[in-house]
C-alpha cells in the first residue's frame, strides 16, 4: 500500500452496523466515549451507542461526504477538517481521563467533500508520537469509502491528546474517534510504547467485530479474513488447499484478562489438504524502520487430534524459526492458547510468517501484527502547564495551534512561534517565544517563570498590559523584547538578575527607577530601550527621580524616614495616653474598709458637737458671762 506506508489500514465499505458499546458489557473498564466528528449535536445509533458532537474538542470546521447515501450511518458522513488558516496543527483534547490503557479507533474518509478531487496529505499523533502518516493520493476505495485505523496507547495524566498536522496546506480530515478504556496489563511491550495495528486476521470466517457483525469483542477489534494477508500454500504437491474448520463447541480459556480475546476467535481455524508437507505463508505489511508485535492465536478444535504429538508445526518468521508448537500438548483440545513475538531488524516493507509442518498439517485460529511505536520526546511537565497559562493569559488565537504538547512530535514544527531545545536528560524545554505583532491583548502569566530555559521572549507590538510578572526574572533569559505595549507598575525586582544582553522594554506606561543593574547593559555593549515610559526615571536618557524616589516608588532610605518618622509619631501618642491615663486614675476615690468609715463617722460627730459648743461660748462671751464648768 503505498500511499501508506507507514501503517495498515482496515477498510470498510460502510455497509455494516456498528456494535453497541465496550460499556455496555460487564467489564472492569467501562470507559468509552464515541465522538462524532463534525456533528452538530448528540446522536444515538440502532445499537444505543450514544455518539457525542466534537465542538467542545476541538476546533477546525465542519462538513459533509459528497454522497451521504454510500455511507449507512450519521457519524461516518460527517467530517472534521483543519484548513491552514486554523493553524499546521490542531488536537482533539479529551479531558477527565483516569491514568491507564486506553484504545483508539478513527475513521477517516475522503469522499471529495471539498470538490477538489484532491485527497490530503497529513500526520496524525497521539500522546506527541506520530501514529499514522496519510499520504495523497489515496487508494481510491479507501478515499470513497474510508479506514478504520486503531492503536493501543497510555494515558499519564488525565487527558489524551489526538493532533493532525498539515502537510503543505492540505487540510487534514477524520470522521469519528473513539476512545475506550482496556486492562492496563494488554498486549503490554513496556510503558510507553504506542501499538498500531497493522493487520488483524481470524481464519476461517469472514471479517467481523466493530463495521462487520454483532460478534462482540470487549475490546471493539475488528478481525478481517486471513484470506486478505495469505499469500500462499506450498508442499509436495501443487494441489494442496486451504481447508476452514470449525469447533463443534465452546472452546475454554477465552474472553480472560488483561486482553480478553473472543470466543469467536477460537472457534474456526483453517488448515491445510494435501499429501503431506504443505504450509501456510502470510504475508504482512510493514515499515521497515519499527519493530512489531506478533501475537498468534491456536486452538485444537479438530476432534481428530486427541493426544500430544498429533500435530506439531513450526513458526517460522522471516525465513527464522522462533517456535515449534503443540497445541494439545500444551492446552488440551477445545481450548485457547497464545503465543506472541516480538520481530526486530527488519529489511523490507513486508513480513513473511509461515507455518510449517513438522507432523500433521499445521493450524491457525487468528493473528495480530503491531508496530511497536517507541515513545518520542515529550515537552517538561511544569513547562506544559506554563505554555498552558500563556496561551490563556495572551489570549493566543486558535489559527496559531496552541493544542497539545508545545514540543512534540519532534518530527513536526513546535507551536507556532515556539523554539524548543532537546536536553541531557531526554526531555524537551522551550528556549524561545517570538509573538511579536500578533494581535494578542492579554497579559503575561506569572507561570512563565516555569520556562527555566527560555533564553528569548519577544511579545512586542501587541495590547498586552498588566503589570511585568516577577516570574519574567529567569535566570536562563537574554532577550527581551516588550516594546510597544500597554505594560503598567514598576519592573520585577529580579530582572536586574537576569543575564540579559538586549532589552527593549519602551512604548510602554512604566514607572518607578530603574535598577542600575539593567541600565548596565548598554554599558556592557547590550542594548536597552526604555524611551515611552513616562513614570521610569534614574536613566542616562530618563528624568531623575524625585527624592526619596527609587524604582518602585520610594527608595529604602525613603521607607526608613518615613518609618522613622511612624515610629516617633506613635511613641508620642502613646505618652499622652500614658499620661492622660496616671490623671484619670489619681481622680477615683477609692473606698475605705468598715473600720475606717465607722471611725471617721464618730470623728464627725465630735466635731459637730465641739463646734456647737464654741458658737455657744462665743455668744456667751458676746453678751458678758463667763460660766463656770467646773463648781460644785
Amino acid at each position: 500500500m503505498t500511499p501508506f506506508p507507514f501503517f495498515f489500514i482496515i477498510v470498510f465499505f460502510c455497509l455494516f452496523p456498528f456494535l453497541p458499546s465496550s460499556s455496555s458489557l460487564h467489564y472492569p473498564y467501562n470507559y468509552s466515549l464515541h465522538i462524532d466528528c463534525g456533528g452538530l449535536s448528540n446522536s444515538t445509533d440502532i445499537f444505543n451507542t450514544t455518539w457525542v458532537s466534537d465542538r467542545y474538542y476541538t476546533g477546525g470546521a465542519i462538513s459533509v461526504v459528497s454522497e451521504p447515501l454510500h455511507f449507512q450511518h450519521s457519524q461516518e458522513k460527517t467530517l472534521r477538517y483543519f484548513p491552514i488558516s486554523s493553524g499546521k496543527k490542531n488536537c482533539y483534547v479529551i479531558p477527565n481521563l483516569s491514568p491507564g490503557r486506553y484504545q483508539l479507533r478513527t475513521f477517516t474518509v475522503y469522499d471529495n467533500y471539498d470538490g477538489k478531487s484532491h485527497s490530503p496529505s497529513f500526520d496524525v499523533s497521539v500522546e506527541g508520537n506520530v501514529v499514522f502518516q496519510w499520504r495523497s493520493p489515496w487508494h481510491e476505495t479507501i478515499s470513497r469509502a474510508g479506514a478504520y485505523s486503531d492503536l493501543f496507547f497510555t494515558v499519564s495524566d488525565d487527558e489524551a491528546n489526538v493532533c493532525f498536522y498539515s502537510i503543505a496546506t492540505d487540510s487534514p480530515v477524520i470522521a469519528s474517534l473513539e476512545i475506550t478504556q482496556i486492562d492496563p496489563a494488554s498486549y503490554l511491550v513496556n510503558d510507553t510504547s504506542i501499538l498500531v495495528n497493522y493487520g488483524r486476521f481470524s481464519s476461517g470466517s469472514d471479517q467481523w467485530g466493530p463495521g462487520f457483525s454483532n460478534d462482540t469483542d470487549r475490546f471493539g477489534r475488528s478481525w478481517q479474513s486471513d484470506a486478505d494477508f495469505r499469500s500462499k500454500v506450498a508442499g509436495k504437491t501443487t494441489g494442496a488447499t486451504v481447508k476452514a474448520i470449525s469447533a463443534i463447541k465452546n472452546v475454554i480459556n477465552v474472553d480472560r484478562a488483561p486482553n480478553y480475546f473472543p470466543l469467536k476467535l477460537y472457534q474456526s481455524a483453517v488448515t491445510v489438504i494435501g499429501e503431506g508437507g504443505e504450509f501456510l505463508e502470510y504475508q504482512l505489511p510493514v515499515d521497515a524502520k519499527l519493530d512489531y508485535l506478533l501475537w498468534f492465536h491456536f486452538a485444537e478444535i479438530d476432534v481428530s487430534v486427541n493426544k500430544a504429538g498429533k500435530r506439531v508445526f513450526e513458526i517460522v518468521v522471516n525465513g527464522e524459526n522462533v517456535s515449534r508448537v503443540d497445541i494439545y500438548k500444551e492446552v488440551g483440545s477445545f481450548a485457547a492458547y497464545d503465543f506472541k513475538y516480538v520481530v526486530k531488524n527488519l529489511s523490507s516493507a513486508e513480513l513473511s510468517v509461515r507455518f510449517v509442518p513438522v507432523v500433521g498439517a499445521p493450524v491457525i485460529c487468528g493473528l495480530e501484527n503491531y508496530a511497536i511505536i517507541p515513545a518520542d520526546l515529550k515537552t517538561l511537565p511544569a513547562q506544559v502547564v506554563a505554555m498552558k497559562a500563556l496561551k490563556e493569559s495572551l489570549k493566543v488565537p486558535d489559527r496559531m495551534g496552541w493544542t497539545g504538547d508545545p514540543c512534540a512530535p519532534t518530527t513536526w514544527d513546535a507551536w507556532e512561534g515556539v523554539t524548543c531545545r532537546s536536553t541531557t536528560n531526554g526531555s524537551l524545554v522551550i528556549s524561545q517565544i517570538d509573538l511579536g505583532s500578533q494581535g494578542l491583548k492579554g497579559y503575561i502569566s506569572d507561570q512563565i517563570g516555569l520556562l527555566s530555559n527560555l533564553v528569548s521572549l519577544n511579545l512586542s507590538s501587541n495590547s498586552l498590559g498588566g503589570s511585568l510578572p516577577w516570574g519574567l526574572g529567569q535566570k536562563s533569559l537574554v532577550k527581551l523584547d516588550l516594546s510597544n505595549n500597554k505594560f503598567t507598575g514598576p519592573l520585577p525586582d529580579n530582572l536586574a538578575s537576569s543575564p540579559l544582553q538586549i532589552v527593549f522594554l519602551n512604548g510602554n506606561a512604566l514607572e518607578g527607577q530603574v535598577p542600575e543593574e539593567l541600565l548596565s547593559i548598554g554599558v556592557h555593549g547590550g542594548a536597552i530601550d526604555l524611551s515611552g515610559n513616562k513614570g521610569l526615571c534614574g536613566g542616562p536618557t530618563l528624568p531623575d527621580c524625585p527624592l526619596f524616589w527609587s524604582k518602585n516608588g520610594l527608595s529604602t532610605a525613603g521607607k526608613v524616614a518615613i518609618g522613622l518618622s511612624c515610629l516617633v509619631f506613635i511613641c508620642v501618642v502613646l505618652l499622652v495616653a500614658y499620661i492622660c491615663y496616671k490623671r484619670r486614675q489619681n481622680d477615683y476615690d477609692f473606698g475605705l474598709p468598715h473600720e475606717m468609715m465607722s471611725l471617721a463617722a464618730k470623728r464627725n460627730r465630735y466635731q459637730r458637737q465641739k463646734s456647737l459648743m464654741t458658737l455657744e461660748m462665743e455668744s456667751q462671751h458676746a453678751k458678758g458671762f463667763i460660766p463656770t464648768y467646773n463648781a460644785t
